[in-house]
């Protein structure tokens, strides 16, 4: 490079340094690069970083996230023994010009249950003048008292029973139409056989459940091919309900009416006709009619329970028959966790009483086998 050129070099870098604003002493890249570092006077403050305000809210520090195991849903269902508001029952109804008194102490415990029961053991019709308070099988109540079942917290009834044609067609009819109206849900009875077939089906808690219920008991009761009644407990009737149920539910439960009158220890044929439930895919078996409390057994794995006496009749002429119980089964999802006896007395006019404790332990105890 000549001297003329090397000279106009060092004026424009010059001029150019002119140009820019000064760097603070001690800045990168300045010719203070090579002083001694200056020590911070008594004044001096370093640099803090500022604490966050009242209203700073932290970003949260990202972690995984953890789906609970559910928790299956509980459903509890309540089934009572029979219901008979007739007879005596409805003449003391009548003459204190209401029924509610029937039910007034165990409402409560009906009403607790998340899906409960009734089985009417006669029909509800005004064709038929009461009886008033005599003996006489044919057992006819007001059509009123299905409404009065429905107060007291029932949510279905079980028809499949042996006086629920009392009366004839047109009175079973009537039945059926003050059970419906009154807003509860019916099974084990219709206009015919196959409507008397139906499983009765209900979603609890996100549980389908179905209710099966078959008679065994007065074939004048029976549902035929285009007549109304009952639905008739028969192997084959037992295969076909309990298939159309099963497609259609995750809980079954069976609700056959059988045995002998007055006897508490169930026969042959209940025995069998319990066989032929548990086999046709039952979860659990409720059984009725006999008037007086029945033991439960466990056949494969399903619990069987042959009998709950009494609820509401006249039967005062001996203690057992004025005996029963309250039975409520408790599900965790679709599998039965527990269940529960509360034992009940029936006066004559058909208030239900839950049993003091020397009674509930004597009726306890029949029912622990079968």
């Amino acid at each position: 490079m000549g001297w003329k050129r090397w000279l106009l070099a060092m004026v424009l870098l010059g001029v150019l340094g002119a140009c820019q604003p000064a760097p603070p002493p001690g800045s990168p890249g300045t010719a203070t690069d090579a002083l001694p570092a200056i020590a911070p006077s008594a004044t001096w403050t370093p640099f803090v970083p500022l604490a966050p305000t009242a209203t700073f809210v932290p970003t949260a520090t990202a972690s995984p996230t953890v789906t609970p195991t559910a928790t299956p849903a509980t459903v509890t269902l309540l089934f009572v023994g029979n219901i008979v508001p007739a007879r005596c029952v409805r003449a003391a109804a009548d003459r204190r010009g209401d029924d509610h008194y029937i039910y007034a102490q165990v409402a409560p415990q009906i009403r607790k249950a998340d899906f409960a029961v009734a089985l009417l053991n006669a029909s509800l019709t005004d064709r038929i003048p009461p009886t008033g308070c005599v003996k006489t099988y044919l057992l006819v109540g007001d059509p009123h008292h299905a409404d009065t079942m429905a107060w007291a917290g029932f949510d279905a009834v079980n028809m499949a029973t042996n006086h629920i044609k009392n009366g004839g067609d047109a009175a079973f009819l009537d039945t059926l139409d003050a059970v419906h109206q009154a807003g509860l849900l019916s099974v084990g009875a219709g206009r015919d056989l196959e409507e008397a077939l139906q499983p009765l089906i209900v979603e609890l808690n996100g549980i389908r459940f179905a209710f099966v219920a078959l008679n065994a008991i007065e074939t004048k009761s029976f549902a035929g091919e285009t007549t109304p009644g009952a639905a008739p407990l028969t192997e084959d009737n037992v295969r076909k309900a309990m298939a159309w149920a099963r497609q259609q539910a995750d809980v079954v439960i069976a609700l056959p009416h059988w045995g002998p009158e007055y006897d508490t220890t169930p026969d042959y044929l209940q025995r069998r006709a319990a066989r032929w439930l548990v086999e046709a895919g039952a979860d659990v078996v409720v059984g009725n009619h006999p008037h007086v409390v029945q033991g439960m057994e466990v056949i494969q794995g399903v619990p069987v329970f042959y009998g709950l006496g009494n609820f509401v009749f006249d039967q005062t002429w001996s203690l057992e028959t004025q005996q029963g119980a309250i039975l409520t089964l408790t599900f965790s999802g679709t599998q039965l966790v527990r269940y529960t006896y509360i034992p009940t007395h029936t006066d004559g006019d058909g208030t239900v009483h839950i049993a003091p404790p020397a009674e509930a332990e004597q009726i306890l105890a029949r029912m622990l086998g079968p």
